[in-house]
Protein backbone atom coordinates (compact mmCIF):
# COMPACT_ATOMS: atom_id res chain seq x y z
CA UNK A 1 0.00 0.00 0.00
CA UNK A 2 1.34 3.41 -0.94
CA UNK A 3 1.86 6.35 1.37
CA UNK A 4 -0.92 8.96 1.46
CA UNK A 5 -0.45 11.92 -0.85
CA UNK A 6 -1.37 14.46 1.81
CA UNK A 7 1.47 13.19 4.05
CA UNK A 8 4.11 13.67 1.37
CA UNK A 9 7.23 11.55 0.89
CA UNK A 10 9.02 10.15 3.94
CA UNK A 11 12.18 12.03 4.73
CA UNK A 12 14.42 11.50 7.76
CA UNK A 13 15.26 14.78 9.49
CA UNK A 14 18.79 13.68 10.40
CA UNK A 15 19.81 14.26 6.76
CA UNK A 16 19.14 17.97 7.18
CA UNK A 17 21.47 18.11 10.17
CA UNK A 18 24.24 16.32 8.27
CA UNK A 19 23.89 18.56 5.20
CA UNK A 20 26.26 21.04 6.84
CA UNK A 21 28.98 18.44 7.36
CA UNK A 22 31.44 17.21 4.75
CA UNK A 23 30.21 13.61 4.49
CA UNK A 24 26.57 12.61 4.64
CA UNK A 25 26.00 9.15 6.09
CA UNK A 26 22.50 7.72 5.80
CA UNK A 27 21.22 4.78 7.82
CA UNK A 28 17.55 5.20 6.90
CA UNK A 29 17.25 3.42 3.55
CA UNK A 30 13.51 4.07 3.36
CA UNK A 31 13.92 7.85 3.04
CA UNK A 32 13.14 9.46 -0.29
CA UNK A 33 16.03 11.23 -2.00
CA UNK A 34 15.35 15.01 -1.82
CA UNK A 35 16.15 17.47 -4.58
CA UNK A 36 18.67 19.53 -2.59
CA UNK A 37 21.17 16.64 -2.72
CA UNK A 38 21.71 16.88 -6.49
CA UNK A 39 25.42 16.69 -7.23
CA UNK A 40 26.31 15.41 -3.76
CA UNK A 41 27.94 12.12 -2.81
CA UNK A 42 26.28 10.34 0.09
CA UNK A 43 27.10 7.13 1.94
CA UNK A 44 24.19 4.71 2.44
CA UNK A 45 24.44 1.89 4.97
CA UNK A 46 23.56 -1.53 3.57
CA UNK A 47 23.70 -3.46 6.84
CA UNK A 48 27.42 -4.11 6.83
CA UNK A 49 29.18 -1.14 5.26
CA UNK A 50 28.53 2.23 3.68
CA UNK A 51 28.12 2.35 -0.10
CA UNK A 52 29.04 5.55 -1.93
CA UNK A 53 26.24 6.93 -4.12
CA UNK A 54 26.41 9.99 -6.35
CA UNK A 55 23.02 11.73 -6.51
CA UNK A 56 21.94 12.97 -9.93
CA UNK A 57 18.65 14.24 -11.28
CA UNK A 58 17.36 10.81 -12.28
CA UNK A 59 17.57 9.48 -8.71
CA UNK A 60 15.34 12.15 -7.16
CA UNK A 61 12.12 10.67 -5.77
CA UNK A 62 13.50 7.16 -5.37
CA UNK A 63 14.56 5.69 -2.02
CA UNK A 64 18.16 5.47 -0.84
CA UNK A 65 17.89 1.71 -0.35
CA UNK A 66 17.30 1.09 -4.05
CA UNK A 67 20.88 2.07 -4.88
CA UNK A 68 22.81 0.20 -2.17
CA UNK A 69 22.55 -3.53 -2.63
CA UNK A 70 22.47 -5.65 0.51
CA UNK A 71 23.09 -9.02 -1.04
CA UNK A 72 26.21 -10.24 -2.69
CA UNK A 73 25.74 -11.52 -6.23
CA UNK A 74 27.52 -14.78 -6.82
CA UNK A 75 28.06 -16.03 -10.30
CA UNK A 76 26.43 -19.39 -10.75
CA UNK A 77 28.85 -21.99 -11.97
CA UNK A 78 27.40 -24.95 -13.72
CA UNK A 79 28.94 -28.10 -12.40
CA UNK A 80 29.29 -30.79 -15.00
CA UNK A 81 29.81 -34.27 -13.65
CA UNK A 82 31.56 -36.62 -15.96
CA UNK A 83 30.53 -40.19 -15.49
CA UNK A 84 33.03 -42.58 -16.81
CA UNK A 85 31.77 -46.03 -17.50
CA UNK A 86 34.22 -48.81 -17.41
CA UNK A 87 33.58 -51.38 -20.08
CA UNK A 88 34.64 -54.89 -19.41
Amino acid sequence: MNRSIWKGPFFNSSILKQKKSKTIKIWCRSSVIPSFLIGETVFVHNGREFKRIFINREKIGFKFGEFSMTRKYQKKIKVVKKISKIKK
